[in-house]
């Protein structure tokens, strides 16, 4: 029987496993079960496609990543690994034969959507073969937080009780103590190992912008530092995807929407593109995303505030899995605050309390003036990081100032206008009736004869709207539900009274650049020797020629760091080629002669 070693270096070409990642496949393979928390990127599926490769029978893996099994199976295929599935998107015949070779033991791993489990006839199939292992992909449907969330999850602790002796695996890239509390709980892992490996992903750059202009702030962004890369680009609302991509493409950015409202072969379409194409943007809500398995993500860039830190967080480690230089990129603004506090308010009391949790860390991660990665980790549980280096704050660190007075200021107009005319008003007018704008609305109100009508005239609008905008992050003020006015919170006396001091960010509109950022000829060949640079585009096309004629993302043939290593190398033959990362019997015997001709004509 083949080691975990042995398999890591014959089917995926790699000489040493990635820390962790050994000691989890040993427990699995000795027939433990073991929660697995790992980031994007980290190298989460050999934790289970080892043990299903050196233990006898067949690896079940859980995914609920329906779009993506045939691609996932394709990558596994190529490695020479004998990989199927089923799903709702197959034909009878396709099904049938699928089934015939897990029974006939002719598989090495089979992928099942989640509600599969729920069916009789798969539970009877399953009984019929011989199962290595389970693994639970993306484990964090389980929890309740998650946008993608699936309750058929919740069927998966049945496992343990129809099949004893098999091994369970549950994986994910993201929770904090309570979530992994969590999952553990619902999948019936309490008595499993858990394995909690380190949330940093240190090559991702993080930056939030104050929100001014998105869309020229967006299209800045991407023509300074990611011309011609490939990203994701995140947006709230359906119409606010289709608008962005049309924006992008008007002024010359190839990008496609991804949403819920689309039809599921658009969908399909569109997410093909982005796997195969090179360059490509997904304009998107968090529909899209999960489990997509493309390596050279160069940026994610979200126009509307995430939900919580942990949906952030999934969001923007599909950048950069590669281990390359990438961005996590933000526009935040006032909008963002008033629209999720309003939201927050929405649901039952447990949900509510939910909520306002998750959306005040988020808004203390975009307000800190501390380093954005320091907070994260110590969000996931991981303390006593020093900062980074390499996020927004690091790199200029921002100001802060004493705002009690402007924040009294804001406190005492909405307080007269809720005591003195009994009236609710949201951002606007406050801040019009503090600049002492005359409008139509603050006539037809007689607001003009307020006491605190001009008192703002020592900061303009848009620091006006910021610090409404911070006032809400600390809890300072509130926004109702249905209309969205102002109103107090029971904090907001202590800053009346002058007992409670306000410390402000002051608002950068264009922060620094990250100081390492993609180069227009895209990362991937950056910090190459210079005779390797044309060597690694060559090898480039090659790979994109080769993925065209078999209908495969380029990343099934080879990841860039494979090209890369192979490039600044330059082997001459084929055992030479055998030593390069990535680079497995299958692979090698499939394309080695293709790529050492390849290297030859560039010489």
């Amino acid at each position: 029987m083949d080691t975990p070693s042995d398999v890591l270096h014959r089917v995926f070409g790699y000489d040493s496993f990635r820390a962790g990642q050994q000691e989890i496949i040993d427990h699995v393979v000795d027939g433990g079960d073991a929660l697995v928390l790992m980031p994007t990127g980290g190298g989460k599926s050999l934790c289970y496609q080892i043990p299903a490769l050196v233990r006898r029978g067949v690896g079940v893996v859980i995914s609920p990543l329906i779009a993506l099994m045939q691609d996932q199976v394709d990558a596994l295929r190529a490695l020479g690994v004998r990989a199927g599935f089923l799903n709702s998107t197959q034909g009878f015949d396709e099904r049938q034969l699928v089934e015939s070779e897990f029974l006939a033991g002719e598989l090495d791993l089979l992928y099942l959507a989640p509600e599969r489990l729920r069916l009789e006839a798969t539970l009877r199939l399953l009984g019929k073969g011989d199962i290595s292992v389970f693994a639970i992909d993306e484990a964090h449907c389980v929890a309740q937080w998650g946008h993608d969330f699936r309750p058929d999850y919740l069927e998966l602790s049945k496992l343990r009780e129809l099949w004893p002796d098999v091994p369970r695996i549950a994986l994910t890239a993201t929770a904090t103590p309570a979530t992994h509390a969590e999952i553990s709980s619902r999948l019936g892992l309490d008595q499993a190992r858990h394995f909690v490996a380190g949330f940093d992903r240190p090559n991702i750059h993080y930056r939030i912008t104050a929100k001014s202009e998105p869309k020229r702030q967006l299209l800045e962004f991407l023509r300074e530092e990611h011309q011609g890369d490939s990203g994701i680009v995140y947006c709230l609302s359906r119409s606010s995807v289709e608008k962005i991509a049309e924006f992008l493409n008007d002024n010359g950015i190839a990008a496609v929407p991804y949403h819920a409202g689309l039809d599921a072969a658009t969908r399909a379409h569109h997410q093909a593109r982005f796997l195969r194409e090179d360059g490509l943007i997904v304009v998107a809500t968090i529909a899209f995303g999960m489990g997509i398995d493309k390596p050279d993500v160069r940026f994610v860039a979200h126009l509307d505030l995430p939900k919580s830190v942990e949906g952030y967080y999934q969001e923007t480690g599909r950048a950069g899995r590669d281990g390359l230089p990438a961005t996590a990129w933000m526009a935040y603004g006032l909008q963002d605050v008033v629209q999720h506090r309003r939201m927050a308010l929405e649901g039952d009391d447990a949900h509510r309390r939910r909520q306002v949790l998750h959306l005040d860390a988020m808004l203390a991660l975009c307000e800190t003036v501390s380093c954005r990665r320091v907070m994260l980790l110590d969000y996931f549980g991981q303390q006593g990081s020093q900062p980074c280096g390499n996020c927004d704050t690091c790199q200029t660190p921002p100001e802060s100032w004493d705002g009690t007075v402007a924040a009294q200021k804001v406190l005492s107009a909405v307080w007269r206008l809720a005591n003195e005319r009994r009236q609710k008003f949201g951002v606007g007018q406050v801040v019009d009736i503090l600049l002492g704008k005359k409008t139509a609305k603050v006539l037809q109100h007689g607001h003009d004869t307020l006491k605190v009508f001009g008192v703002g005239a020592d900061l303009g609008n848009a620091e006006w709207h910021g610090v409404v905008r911070q006032l809400l992050a600390q809890g300072l003020l509130a926004v109702e539900s249905d209309y969205g006015a102002l109103v107090l919170t029971e904090a907001s006396s202590a800053v009346l009274k002058g007992e409670r001091q306000v410390l402000l960010r002051r608002d950068t509109l264009r922060p620094a650049r990250a100081k390492v950022s993609s180069p227009a000829k895209g990362q991937a060949a950056a910090e190459l020797p210079a005779e390797a640079a044309p060597v690694f585009e060559r090898l480039r096309a090659w790979r994109a020629g080769v993925a065209k004629e078999q209908g495969v993302p380029a990343y099934v043939i080879f990841h860039d760091a494979t090209l890369r290593e192979i490039a600044t190398r330059a082997p001459s033959s084929l055992s030479e080629l055998s030593t390069v990362n990535g680079v497995g019997e299958n692979k090698l015997a499939k394309y080695g002669e293709q790529v050492l001709e390849t290297l030859q004509a560039t010489t």
